[in-house]
Formats: C-alpha cells, sequence, structure tokens
C-alpha cells in the first residue's frame, strides 16, 4: 500500500458516522519545523507617518502542530496571516517555509511555491461558483502539476468523498449548504497535498455542530503530520488546539501549549 492509499485517522472517523475521514497524508517529524518567522515587521506607509501592523514577531511551527492565533481586531492576526501565505512581505525581517526564504521569490515562482506548500482556507469558501465542486479540486491541481494529470481525477473523488460529500461532486458551490462548502474548501486546500493548511476563521460563518465537525478533521490532519494554522475569534474552541499564539498591538502576547487534559474542554 502507498502513502497516497493510506488513511490516517480512519478509525477516528469510523467512531462516527457523521464524521467525514481524514484524507491521506504522509507522517511527518513533530519537531521539524516548516515555518519560522524571525523579528518580522510589518509597517504600511502612509501620509500621517504609517502604521506597524507587526512589531519583531518570532514563532515557529512544526510539522503536525495544529495551532490558533488569536486576538483581538486590529492585533495583527490577518497580517501574519498574508505573512504565512507569502501574500504580503515584512518590511524587516524573514519568513522561511518549508525551507524556502519566501519573501525572496518573484511573483510566478512564488504562485507556484504556495499552491504546493501552502493549503488555504478561507472563511467565506472562495470556491469558484460557475464550477462544479469537483472542478474546483481539478483546477488547483491543473495549476500547480504537482500531482500527476492521471491521478487527479480519482484524487479529487477521494477528497470529496473522505470529507464526506462524494455526491455533491458534479453539483455548483451554490448548492451545498455553508458546512458542505467548507468540507470542499478543505478538499480543494488539500488537492495538492501540501504539508501546512492555514484557516482563516474557517468556523466564522457555520453552525455549532458543523464547526464541531470542521475542528475534528483539522484536529486529524495534525496528528497525521499537516502544520494547520487557524487564525480564530471563537474563543469557545481555544481548548480543542494544541497551542495557542495571542496576537496584541502587532506583538506576540502569549504563546502557549494546551496541555492534553484540557483539550476539548471549554475555557
Amino acid at each position: 500500500m502507498t502513502n497516497r492509499e493510506k488513511f490516517p485517522g480512519a478509525e477516528f472517523a469510523s467512531a462516527r458516522t457523521d464524521m467525514p475521514r481524514v484524507p491521506d497524508v504522509v507522517q511527518a517529524s513533530h519537531t521539524s519545523k516548516l515555518v519560522k518567522l524571525s523579528e518580522v515587521t510589518k509597517t504600511y506607509a502612509g501620509a500621517d507617518g504609517g502604521f506597524t501592523a507587526l512589531r519583531r514577531v518570532g514563532l515557529e511551527f512544526s510539522a503536525g502542530e495544529y495551532a490558533a492565533i488569536v486576538g483581538k481586531s486590529g492585533s495583527g492576526k490577518s497580517t501574519l496571516l498574508n505573512m504565512l501565505t507569502g501574500i504580503d512581505h515584512p518590511t524587516k525581517g524573514t519568513v522561511v517555509i518549508n525551507g524556502t526564504d519566501v519573501h525572496t521569490l518573484g511573483e510566478s515562482a512564488l504562485a507556484s511555491w504556495r499552491g504546493k506548500n501552502i493549503g488555504i482556507v478561507f472563511q467565506f469558501f472562495q470556491l469558484i461558483p460557475t464550477l462544479t465542486v469537483l472542478e474546483n479540486l481539478l483546477l488547483a491541481m491543473d495549476f500547480v502539476k504537482a500531482i500527476p494529470k492521471n491521478e487527479r481525477q480519482r484524487r479529487a473523488e477521494r477528497l470529496l468523498e473522505q470529507m464526506g460529500i462524494a455526491q455533491q461532486g458534479r453539483k455548483l458551490p451554490s448548492a451545498l449548504s455553508g458546512g458542505e462548502q467548507q468540507r470542499a474548501a478543505i478538499a480543494r486546500a488539500l488537492a495538492n497535498d501540501p504539508p501546512i493548511v492555514i484557516a482563516d476563521e474557517p468556523t466564522g460563518n457555520l453552525d455549532s455542530q458543523t464547526t464541531e465537525v470542521i475542528q475534528s478533521l483539522f484536529k486529524q490532519l495534525a496528528d497525521a503530520g499537516k502544520t494547520v494554522i487557524v487564525v480564530t475569534h471563537d474563543q469557545t474552541a481555544i481548548a480543542k488546539f494544541g497551542r495557542v499564539v495571542t496576537l496584541k498591538d502587532g506583538m506576540v502576547a502569549s504563546d502557549r501549549q494546551v496541555r492534553v487534559e484540557e483539550q476539548g474542554s471549554l475555557p
């Protein structure tokens, strides 16, 4: 059996019939530093002297971590997410992800690198409305070309099956519920088998039951070796994570591991 045929997390999924199974991932060492931000500062120029959104932020994330980035509006969460995904550049400092100094890349190389290394899940799904759910996954694979062409259709179908929405694959996103669209968005984020998944308020528009399903999917991915970083305002979800980084005024106010006995309990 190959790595792509293995199914980490299937035992957990089979224990609950309403829970999608986690997709195939390659096991990784939890000591491997996939993400390293060093002295990252981001200042936006302005007529009044500018605004500093991040101030000398230093963070590292290992393979297999399930981490939350929290903080009030204006604390720097969105700017940090943009640094992690290569959408924006630091004014000072470095962002090294999976061995690449991201912000030394040109736009074309950066887009290719992002597709292979980062899976992004958005609050509002960002599925292309004129394509079916299955076509959304295939387009992501066609763009990056990390998955052999003859494997893409099978992989897309398998991801949707593992997300519990195989029957929705040939429907347009508008025909799906919010929870189903978010599962489709997670499947698309995993289409190219990236080592890192970054989610921006992924449960912000979902009901509590669907939120639990999505959180469980992310936890399974981290347990199987993916690095999962979630930006969230949901205070009730903090105890679900293995690590919580709190930002305040563009700086890291706290960075703590969540004890195993705390996980799953409400704060």
